[in-house]
């Protein structure tokens, strides 16, 4: 397949499955079996890490008058009733601490035990099952929380632990447990959607430059040990290649998380829990066969 076309596909495939609660690393993974991508290959894996970037800066430049302004009051909040640990800027770097820690204790052993397209359909799966309870109970009960401002230490706090889900099991969806895990705490939808989003943009950040510092530790430790092919080898072309996926991945993302926004005010999180079901039980069923382990 032309490379130029592949890098397109795939960058459509990150910015539209970054934010949607159905699991953008099952979607890559995937897309690129489906592909017949070299998954060993130090370079592919440094294009997937990299082409995020586009996802995030597509949610930094939609949410940037929000940032700015909760820059602007902070510590007191926009109602002076908020203080240096119960800002939302102070929550969303207490719920990402939160997350990184059981993440970096467990990541390798996710890396060795979850990463066949098995383990992902169960998480696929299993989170369909959970969201679709969740959001049928969060519409019986009248959440106690219905603006950013208002969310807690104790919601926070969580939100991260929950979000330590996906880490530790691809599949499961940054999205997915933090909106989940905010509707369970008292969040109404558009909160939880919210916070979610701004969670996702530290979070996202740091595990971006951690993969893409663990790859390049990995490519100078096989090197010295005279393992050539572990190196990332760029020409002209693997640049506009990575470069394409990135630019495809913000303009694509910048159009979902609109879009999102305002599905879910509408209609909540029941279709993307269905599609998510569905397409566990495909891949239980169909994916060794046709997609390799």
């Amino acid at each position: 397949m032309n490379p130029y076309f592949l890098s397109v596909l795939l960058g459509i495939v990150e910015g539209l499955t970054e934010f949607l609660p159905v699991s953008s690393t099952a979607h890559l993974r995937i897309a690129e079996a489906m592909m017949k991508l070299p998954l060993d290959d130090p370079y592919w894996k440094m294009y997937t890490i990299v082409i995020q970037v586009g996802a995030i800066l597509a949610l930094c430049l939609l949410f940037l008058e929000r940032i700015v302004n909760f820059l602007r009051t902070f510590p007191k909040g926009e109602n002076g009733d908020r203080n240096w640990l119960t800002h939302p800027i102070s929550l969303t770097l207490i719920a990402f601490a939160c997350t990184s820690v059981p993440a970096l204790l467990l990541h390798k052993w996710s890396e060795k035990n979850l990463g066949s397209l098995n383990a992902i359909a169960i998480a696929l799966l299993a989170g369909g099952i959970v969201m679709w309870a969740v959001d049928a109970w969060s519409n019986r009960v009248d959440p106690n929380t219905t603006h950013v401002e208002e969310i807690t230490l104790a919601q926070a706090i969580w939100i991260g632990l929950c979000q330590t889900l996906s880490a530790v099991f691809p599949g499961t969806s940054r999205s997915m447990s933090t909106i989940a895990a905010g509707q369970v705490a008292g969040l109404d939808r558009p909160t939880a959607l919210e916070f979610s989003f701004l969670l996702s943009i530290p979070t996202m950040i740091a595990a971006t430059g951690w993969d893409l510092i663990k790859e390049v530790h990995t490519s100078k430790a096989a090197g010295a040990a005279g393992v050539a092919a572990a190196h990332v080898v760029m020409n002209p072309e693997r640049w506009i290649v990575l470069l394409i996926g990135t630019v495809v991945s913000f303009i694509v993302a910048l159009g979902v998380v609109e879009w999102f926004l305002m599905w879910v005010r509408r209609h909540g999180f029941t279709m993307f829990a269905i599609y998510r079901i569905l397409l566990g039980i495909a891949l239980l069923i169909w994916g060794a066969k046709y997609l390799g382990a």
